[in-house]
């Protein structure tokens, strides 16, 4: 097994217990498999293919799913590799893919890989994003303190506050995608992480200032590639409130993202670049991400005691929900198995990964056209448990600075 291995179809459906929606499994093999990290979009060729990570063959390497098929074409061959980051290049058929503290291009046509950038010595690379021109690959890279501090980030953000703590030196580095030519947009002594491009605004970024989010100076924060200017995203509105895992509308100027606050309110909010127009809506149970699709629909991945998918839609300028779309049983142990949802382009359809059979596998699910079907989360619960927890409903929604 190899690059260009065709795996057979390993796809199924089945109707889910708690609201009957038919939810096809994409993957069924005893490894992990999951899909590009929320923030960026998989599908490609037309929205033809998704580009996926598994760990087959006890390394993790690239593939890409065939929609009418189902088969799996195996892109990469990388050896003992136990972690990788991709994006997709938005106007090529190509993708760039992280190994080690290498930035590889790989062609999704001839599957030919170029090495464009590796970091200096003594730094690690962040995550990937491309420009909304596809001109560049944008990443950061942060200080290695490995040998100072006991770090494991990816399996129960092990020394997350540590690092955060000891201000490794950090830079925002954007990579010419055709040449390799790498340029430092930004740097300082901050663990910088989260980086995502716009998909509209070719100049537009957001990066994060990682760490606990209710003991971090400051999480969200925009980047003019232009200018090389910075400023804050979504500033607190309460002393320790936690605001997070940021991402971009559609339409590449809305930032979506979800928050805690002190008294155990959940939300999850959109704002402009710019810091107008923000929009929060709270909901009473605990949430690892959020996504909106910018045509009206939200999601939270549950955890805790509402372990399932739930759902609000926007009606006549307000949110309506949640409602139950299906269940999770997501560990989120480690980030190989973090759910991870994410709506397709046209928000007819819902990614997800889900270890809720041992392993991790890619699920989707086609979103009702009458969203007033799905149970209500306090019905949904009495379904599963015959019993309603207490907490579980939610205020109503709250526009803020709107």
């Amino acid at each position: 097994m190899g690059k260009g291995t065709i795996w057979p179809a390993e796809w199924s459906t089945y109707s889910d217990r708690i609201t009957g929606i038919e939810v096809r499994q994409l993957t069924n093999y005893k490894t992990h498999s999951y899909h590009l990290y929320f923030t960026e979009g998989g599908w490609y060729d037309g929205d033809r293919r998704l580009l996926l990570m598994s760990d087959r063959g006890n390394s993790t390497n690239l593939y890409s799913l065939d929609r009418d098929s189902g088969e799996i074409l195996q892109l990469t061959d990388l050896k003992d590799n136990d972690y990788m980051d991709a994006c997709l290049n938005p106007v090529k058929k190509e993708a760039f893919f992280k190994f080690g503290r290498g930035i590889t291009r790989l062609n999704l046509e001839t599957l030919e890989e170029e090495l464009l950038y590796t970091a200096p010595e003594g730094f690690n690379i962040g995550n990937l994003s491309c420009t909304a021109d596809g001109k560049y690959v944008m990443t950061c890279i942060q200080e290695d303190l490995s040998r100072r501090i006991r770090l494991d980030l990816g399996n129960g953000y092990v020394g997350h506050r540590e690092l955060m703590e000891a201000s490794p030196l950090s830079r925002i580095i954007a990579v010419e995608a055709g040449s390799g030519t790498a340029e430092t947009i930004h740097e300082e002594h901050a663990f910088i992480t989260h980086i995502n491009a716009s998909p509209v605004l070719p100049w537009l970024i957001t990066y994060c200032h990682e760490g606990p989010w209710h003991l971090v100076d400051h999480r969200i924060w925009g980047l003019d590639l232009r200018t090389g200017s910075a400023w804050k995203i979504r500033e607190r509105l309460e002393p320790r409130e936690k605001v997070g895992h940021e991402f971009f509308y559609p339409d590449g100027e809305t930032i979506g993202y979800h928050g805690f606050r002190e008294d155990g309110t959940n939300f999850h909010g959109r704002i402009k670049y710019d810091n107008s127009g923000m929009e929060e809506t709270d909901f009473a149970f605990d949430t690892w991400h959020s996504h909106a699709d910018g045509l009206g629909q939200a999601v939270v991945d549950g955890k805790g005691p509402v372990k399932n998918l739930c759902v609000w839609r926007k009606t006549d300028g307000k949110w309506q929900g949640p409602r139950v779309l299906c269940e999770l049983r997501c560990s989120f142990h480690s980030q190989k198995v973090h759910a991870h949802p994410r709506f397709s382009a046209d928000g007819s359809r819902l990614l997800f990964t889900s270890d809720k059979n041992g392993y991790a596998n890619l699920y989707e699910v086609q979103l009702p056209l009458n969203f007033e079907e799905l149970p209500e989360l306090e019905l949904a619960e009495i379904k599963l448990t015959g019993t309603t927890r207490a907490n579980t409903k939610h205020p109503d929604t709250k526009i803020l600075n709107a």
